[in-house]
């Protein structure tokens, strides 16, 4: 018996010796970068895994990195207690996923200099890559870096998620897409001009609470020369907006320039620069796209990942080549940081849209409703015209996507409620404007020469004509959306984005709480 336990006893002494050295070595490399700090005081946060997983791994990387760092006089640690405490009053976990101004509150807080964070990643069975790296806490700087590959000492646990408390009376999905616009990649502009209604719609399709969620769409461009220089070639075309038709016309108009495609800077643009809501049960998500080294430019891109993470946004990257080039060239890491996904799509294929019989009269359904509107104020007419335009501009690239655009249009809650400031119909539909509100020098002139009955009586024709328009293009949708499985069942097709997305937006939604129709 005591041959045993003495077995017992070695083994675990000389598994947690094989740990410890590496780690020894990490935090000699973290403390050699510290070495113009005469005394420097530390907090050491747990290294959470990339994806996500539930682990003991966090804790025990931390527990260890913490008696390594200890080993250096010149470094004061601050205890594990005292951080969990400041953290709990923070309302934070002591994940590594922190922001600069969290960063500099923890600062203030503890007294502490820097934090120590990173992540941890399996590579294999039973060895675990560790990135770390010591951020001062002033200047959200990073002053040291290292990594290190250890063996695997600890345990994985599977601990169920329930979805986040819904705190808003309706549900919000806020969707950020950054697309490379440098030269080469109009494969990916087309796409995404011809699939934005449809990757839309998946979300239209969604429901939480019972109610459909209003959708909100930012777009950003990066990587093209025609860009000052100064702005890393970035753009924020458009901020958050459910204004769809705005949106697919910006996408209409882009155009590639060959340029330098910064990552790292544009996630970090749109974390920061878009008005992402505070409320923790919003599907709030980032997807980037291009073809590029994800690792070019100034600010690292697992820095604007934190961020990202740190504010509840999934950051989802999209490579345009070949999976294990993506892959090689950091894509994967990318996401991985911010709990997003990964895919890779083909940005040249052809004849990646199915069409279904049921578009053409889904199209011209969609000419009709355009007759509903009825103008409202001195908006009234210019609405009206961008309302053609858009339709035009859907047309110009397909009958299934004008096809998407009129599902958009019949389903999404939204839809009436943007056009209610310029279209009265809407305004009484969404119920923005009640009847006895309407202003009669609003109205065109036609109805400001009629009375009140006969102008309601106008007003209703109009409402039951749009609800008659809009029911038959959602049954139509319905059959159309189950002939477009059926044909992308006989074949693989190639990678596309919407493909991509629409994968991504049905698992990452669910863990807000939103449900899908199968």
């Amino acid at each position: 018996m005591k041959n045993i336990i003495f077995s017992f006893l070695t083994a675990v002494l000389t598994a947690t010796a094989a740990a410890a050295q590496p780690l020894d070595k990490l935090a000699g490399k973290l403390a050699d970068g510290l070495k113009d700090k005469t005394a420097i005081k530390l907090a050491v946060l747990e290294f959470p895994y990339a994806g996500g997983q539930a682990s003991e791994g966090p804790v025990v990387v931390q527990e260890r990195l913490t008696t390594s760092l200890a080993q250096d006089k010149k470094i004061t640690l601050i205890e594990r207690s005292l951080l969990k405490k400041v953290l709990g009053e923070l309302n934070l976990q002591s994940s590594g996923a922190v922001d600069d101004e969290t960063a500099k509150k923890l600062g203030k807080m503890l007294g502490a200099d820097a934090v120590v964070l990173g992540t941890l990643n399996d590579l294999k069975e039973g060895r675990t890559e560790i990135n770390a790296r010591v951020v001062e806490t002033e200047t959200g700087r990073i002053l040291s870096a290292a990594s290190a590959d250890i063996e695997k000492t600890w345990k994985d646990t599977v601990t169920p998620q329930k979805p986040p408390q819904n705190y808003g009376s309706r549900p919000l999905v806020q969707v950020a897409i950054l697309l490379d616009t440098s030269n080469s990649m109009d494969g990916l502009i087309n796409q995404a001009r011809t699939q934005v209604w449809k990757i839309v719609n998946e979300l239209v399709s969604s429901e939480k609470s019972g109610s459909k969620p209003v959708i909100e769409v930012a777009l950003y461009e990066y990587g093209n020369s025609s860009l000052p220089a100064d702005s890393g070639w970035i753009r924020r075309v458009l901020p958050f907006t459910s204004d769809l038709d705005n949106v697919a016309k910006e996408l209409f108009a882009l155009r590639t320039n060959g340029g330098d495609e910064h990552c790292g800077r544009v996630i970090k643009e749109a974390v920061e620069g878009l008005k992402w809501s505070p409320k923790s049960d919003v599907y709030k998500a980032i997807f980037i796209a291009g073809n590029e080294p994800f690792t070019q430019g100034t600010v690292p891109f697992q820095d604007a990942a934190a961020k990202a993470k740190a504010k509840g946004i999934f950051v989802n990257t999209i490579f345009c080549g070949s999976r294990q080039q993506g892959i090689a060239e950091q894509w994967k890491t990318g996401a991985e940081l911010a709990e997003g996904d990964y895919a890779n799509i083909d940005q040249g294929a052809r004849d990646y849209v199915v069409a279904a019989p049921q578009d053409d009269r889904i199209a011209e359904l969609s000419s009709r409703l355009n007759d509903t509107y009825v103008a409202y104020g001195s908006s009234g007419d210019k609405g009206i015209a961008k309302k053609r335009e858009s339709l035009s501009l859907a047309k110009s690239a397909g009958s299934f996507v004008a096809a998407e655009r009129a599902a958009y249009q019949a389903s999404a809650p939204a839809a009436a409620a943007a056009d209610a400031s310029w279209d009265v119909v809407s305004a009484v539909e969404s119920g923005a404007v009640k009847r006895d509100e309407i202003k009669t020098e609003q109205l065109p002139e036609e109805l400001r020469k009629m009375d009140k009955k006969a102008r309601d009586k106008y007003i209703d024709d109009k409402l039951a004509e749009r609800r008659k328009i809009k029911e038959e293009i959602v049954r139509l949708q319905g059959e159309r959306k189950a002939y477009i499985a059926q044909e992308e069942k006989k074949t693989a097709g190639a990678n596309t984005l919407d493909k991509a997305m629409i994968d991504t937006i049905r698992k990452q939604a669910v863990k807000r709480g939103y449900k899908f129709s199968k």
